[in-house]
Parts: structure tokens; sequence; C-alpha cells
């Protein structure tokens, strides 16, 4: 490992740490323990950066934070099992939430927002509730059978209804969501949530 990456991964867990020791902690257990400085900033670290960064799955966590896999999986259940964090299991992924912050629609509706396409298809029906499956297709640029696959996964999610085209079941919900962790998105969401941060009215 070089010295400039060693010093990027010290800035970034420096970053992220800062908003882990500033967050209430959440369970009975101490965060930290006996294995020393440097890994109880990388356990801060990984504290700010779930709450900043719900629905994240471990290869994207571990990416950020620049952790090694043995690295982020030690600090990953020592901050579960102290109650600090929670995952739940979505397909091939586990995603990380802060403990006993989101319902279970809102993790569903997370992770969804954490996969491109889908996110693409939610954004672009808020942005316009009757989009047919070939605008969302022209707007995605992506072909129709990809835009059906995903359609089937959000429905099946309980976040889309097919029944007459293509209408979001919890549009509020979705846009608070949405509002609320856009940086951690793309520039896409950022953008989307700088217009319509003002029509928020759900909180979770």
């Amino acid at each position: 490992m070089t010295e400039g990456f060693d010093g990027r991964k010290r800035e970034t867990l420096r970053r992220f740490a800062a908003v882990g020791a500033a967050a209430p902690f959440v369970g009975t257990a101490s965060a930290s323990d006996a294995d020393g400085d440097d890994a109880n900033e990388t356990r801060e670290a990984i504290r700010g950066y779930v709450p900043t960064t719900p629905g994240a799955h471990f290869s994207k966590l571990r990416d950020d934070l620049r952790l090694g896999t043995g690295e982020a999986q030690y600090h990953l259940r020592k901050l579960e099992e102290a109650g600090a964090i929670e995952s739940e299991r979505d397909a091939d992924y586990r995603r990380f939430f802060p403990a006993d912050r989101f319902d279970e629609t809102d993790k569903r509706a997370l992770g969804y927002l954490r996969r491109e396409t889908p996110r693409g298809m939610i954004l672009a029906l808020l942005r316009d509730p009757e989009a047919t499956g070939a605008d969302l297709a022209n707007a995605l640029d992506v072909s129709r059978p990809t835009i059906s696959a995903a359609a089937a996964d959000l429905e099946a999610a309980g976040l889309l209804d097919r029944s007459d085209g293509y209408a979001l079941t919890e549009p509020e919900r979705l846009l608070t969501l949405v509002v609320r962790y856009a940086d951690s998105f793309d520039a896409e969401t950022v953008a989307f949530a700088d217009d319509a941060a003002s029509l928020v009215a759900y909180d979770p």
C-alpha cells in the first residue's frame, strides 16, 4: 500500500469519523473497544458513513472508506453486535443502515434507489407520473426489456403499480428519501433534489 493511498484513506476515515463521533450512539455496548486508536477511528468512520449513505452495500462502503475486505467485515460485525448499525440481505447484496431509523419500506426503497436503472425510473416518474415504458427507456437510454425487468422488481417490492401504466405507490416517501440522501447517489439525483426539496412533506 503506497504512502499516498494511506494518506487518502486516513483523510477519508477522519472525515466520516467526525460525523460518527457527533452522532448519538444507539445500543447498549460501546462502539469503541480495546482494539486501538486506528480501529476506533475506522469504526467511527463507518458510524458516520452509514447514516449519510443508508442502504449502501458492503462493496460500496468498503471502497468509499478505502478499507480492506477483512477490515470492513470485522468493524461492521462489531458495530452490528453493539447495536449501532443493522443490515438487510437484498438479493446478492447486504445493505447497511443506522439501527432503528428506517422501516422495512424505507429500506426496500433505499435499496432500489441505490440501483442505477430503478433510481432513474423513480426520478423520471417523480418528474412525470404519466411517463410510459417507452418514455422511461428513452430517458434512461436503456432497452424496453430492461425497463420491464426493473419495473417488475419495483412492483414486487411494493414501490410500483403496473395495473394501469407505471405509477409509484408512495411517491412522497420516495421523494423525501431522494432529497434527503441525494448527495449519496449521483449528480443527477442532486440536481433533481435541488429542484424538488420544497415539495417534501413526508418525514420518516
